[in-house]
C-alpha cells in the first residue's frame, strides 16, 4: 500500500488546449492516505475518469508530480506503479474460465500455488461464483463478467492501491447493493487504499470514508458522507448531494442578516465576510425547511406535493423562488402557508463558495 500524493496536478487533453487555459483538470493538490476508501464523485464531463487515469498511469499530467508515498511516479506505467484498475465494462479472458481469470494476475506474480488456490477460492466464494468456476468466461452474463474483474483486482495482496472506474455500470441493480458491501467489508479485512469513481451519490456515500466531490474539472470539497450533507462548501456540493438537493436562494446582505425575496433573515453565528460585488445566495437542506402556518414563517404558496412513502417533498414558492421542504406522512398542510428555516442550518455562499462568519462559524 502507499500514500498518493497528487502535487499540483493539472491536465489538458493537448498542448494547444493547455496554452489556451482550456483545462480538462484543474489544479488539484490532494493526498489519498494509505489505507483510505475514497469515492471521485461528480457528473459526467467532470474530470474524474482523468484524474483516476493520471493516478494509475494511463495518462500522463500536463503539469504537476504524482508521487507514492516519497517515489515520484509521474511518468511510470501503471504495471511499475503496482496497481490494479477495474474500469467500466469488465477485461477478462474469455477462453479461459472464470477460475483461471481470477489466479491470472497471480500466476503473472509467481505466487505459490497453494497460495493461489487459497485466495482463488476465497474470492470465488465471496464474489458468489462457485459454481461458475470451471466455465469459460465468455458464456457469463455481463454482470457475471464484471465480478470476475472485480475479483482479479481484489485478489491481489500486494498492490499500492485499487482503482474502480464505475464498476457496477453493467450490474444488475440488485446485485448492486451486495456487491458494494462486499467492497467495503474487504477494505475493512485488507485496509487495501481504494479509490472508486462514480457519478452515483448512493454508491459514493455508502462506499467512501471520504467523498471528493468534483464539479468542471475541480475538486470542490472533500469530507466525510456527514460533512458533504451538513456543510457544503460549494452549492454544487448542496445541489448534487441530497434528494432533493439544497434549496439555493438569491439573497442580498443586510448587516448581520439576509434579504431574501424581500423578507430579511438573521444570521447566527456573527457577520459574514463577503467580497464587494460577490454574488451572494442562501443555502438550507429541505431536511431543515418547515412548512407552518402564515404567520409563523415567510409567507408562501405551496404548488404541489409529492409523496415518496414515509415522507413528502412539498415544492413551494418563496416569492418567485422556489423552494422544497421534505415533510413527514399524515403532516397536516395548512391552506395559507409559511416557510420557516432552522437558523443553525443556513448556509451563506459567495460565487458559491462557504462564507466564514467573524464569529467563527462558516
Amino acid at each position: 500500500m502507499a500514500r498518493i500524493r497528487l502535487d499540483h496536478i493539472r491536465h489538458a487533453y493537448s498542448p494547444e488546449l493547455a496554452k489556451a487555459g482550456n483545462y480538462a483538470l484543474r489544479e488539484v493538490d490532494h493526498a489519498f492516505e494509505d489505507g483510505g476508501a475514497y469515492a471521485l464523485l461528480g457528473p459526467s464531463g467532470c474530470g474524474k475518469t482523468t484524474l483516476l487515469n493520471i493516478i494509475s498511469g494511463l495518462l500522463t499530467p500536463s503539469e504537476g508530480q504524482v508521487r507514492f508515498d516519497d517515489r515520484d511516479v509521474t511518468t511510470l506505467s501503471p504495471e511499475a506503479r503496482n496497481i490494479a484498475q477495474v474500469f467500466q465494462f469488465p477485461v477478462i479472458y474469455d477462453t479461459m474460465t472464470v477460475r483461471e481469470n481470477l489466479a491470472f494476475p497471480l500466476r503473472n506474480r509467481k505466487v505459490p500455488q497453494a497460495e493461489i488456490a487459497r485466495r482463488v477460492d476465497d474470492m470465488l466464494k465471496r464474489l458468489r461464483l462457485e459454481t461458475r468456476a470451471d466455465r469459460k468466461a465468455r458464456g457469463l452474463t455481463a454482470d457475471e463478467k464484471q465480478k470476475i474483474s472485480l475479483g482479479r483486482g481484489l485478489v491481489r495482496s500486494d498492490v499500492n492501491a485499487i482503482l474502480f472506474d464505475e464498476p457496477l455500470t453493467v450490474i444488475d441493480p440488485h446485485m448492486k447493493w451486495q456487491l458494494r458491501s462486499e467492497l467495503k467489508e474487504l477494505h475493512r479485512e485488507f485496509a487495501m487504499t481504494m479509490i472508486y469513481v462514480t457519478h452515483d451519490q448512493t454508491e459514493a456515500l455508502t462506499f467512501a470514508d471520504k467523498v471528493v466531490v468534483m464539479y468542471d474539472g475541480e475538486v470542490v470539497q472533500i469530507g466525510t458522507p456527514e460533512e458533504l450533507f451538513e456543510r457544503p462548501k460549494h452549492t454544487f456540493v448542496g445541489y448534487f448531494i441530497g434528494s432533493p438537493g439544497m434549496n439555493v436562494l438569491p439573497c442580498e446582505m443586510d448587516g448581520d442578516a439576509v434579504v431574501v425575496a424581500g423578507h430579511r433573515l438573521a444570521l447566527a453565528g456573527g457577520r459574514a465576510n463577503t467580497a464587494s460585488g460577490a454574488r451572494i445566495e442562501l443555502g438550507i437542506r429541505p431536511e431543515f425547511v418547515r412548512v407552518v402556518e402564515r404567520g409563523g414563517g415567510l409567507p408562501a404558496e405551496i404548488e404541489k406535493v409529492e409523496d415518496v412513502g414515509s415522507e413528502r417533498i412539498v415544492r413551494a414558492r418563496l416569492g418567485g423562488l422556489p423552494v422544497s421542504a421534505i415533510v413527514a406522512e399524515g403532516q397536516p398542510l395548512p391552506a395559507d402557508a409559511a416557510l420557516a428555516f432552522e437558523p443553525g442550518a443556513l448556509n451563506l455562499y459567495a460565487d458559491s463558495r462557504l462564507v466564514e462568519r467573524t464569529g467563527g462559524r462558516a
